[in-house]
């Protein structure tokens, strides 16, 4: 695997609403399509698989929710060709009723960021009548320093987040950045009911 696909200085995630599942793209700044993956149905716990296309042949890491029963919701960042984690994500619970919150750690669980919605917005997004228009704007923070943003484009049917990384820090590997983005876009919004 090329591991150059993970050091774009800008990415941008891409989800389309079917009928049966949604599905997920991951795009570097030019357009160019890094990763793919499409939302399972039934599951006890969150699985999720990014592949390099839509044939769904490559797989490039996965994003697996640590254990059934963790309402903080901690989800491992797996590189698959090597087996080894990259890092975690672990969802705040106590700020998820007025924005979504979400800890980076490193591969041993240690904390080195987070991911965060502004907490007006995401007041209005949860709960007015028809607040999943209101556009999602994410903060980053790595190591105590806001080092990159995350903005929802508006469009009608789908999502578009984008997300600039220059000033992203080595220690944190894009794909754990990558994948909280995607777990925002499918485990929050399935809560919120948008």
């Amino acid at each position: 695997m090329n591991r150059n696909l993970w050091t774009s200085p800008q990415y941008k995630i891409r989800k389309k609403v079917f009928a049966l599942a949604n599905q997920y793209w991951i795009e570097d700044g030019r357009g160019t399509v890094l990763g793919y993956t499409r939302q399972k149905m039934l599951r006890l716990r969150e699985d999720i698989r990014i592949y390099a296309d839509e044939s769904m042949v490559q797989e490039l890491f996965v994003i697996h929710q640590e254990q059934v029963l963790d309402a903080w919701g901690t989800f491992a960042v797996v590189d698959t060709a090597r087996n080894v984690c990259v890092g975690k994500i672990r969802r705040n619970i106590m700020s998820s009723f007025l924005a979504d919150e979400y800890f980076l750690l490193d591969p041993f669980g240690q904390t080195i960021g987070r991911v965060y919605e502004e907490s007006g917005r995401g007041l209005l997004r949860k709960y007015i009548p028809m607040g999943g228009l209101v556009p999602e704007r994410v903060r980053v923070e790595v190591l105590g320093q806001q080092v990159a943003e995350i903005r929802q484009q508006f469009r009608v049917i789908g999502d578009e987040w984008d997300v600039d990384c220059a000033r992203i820090p080595p220690q944190l590997d894009r794909r754990v950045l990558l994948a909280g983005m995607i777990l925002m876009g499918m485990v929050e919004r399935e809560r919120d009911g948008n």
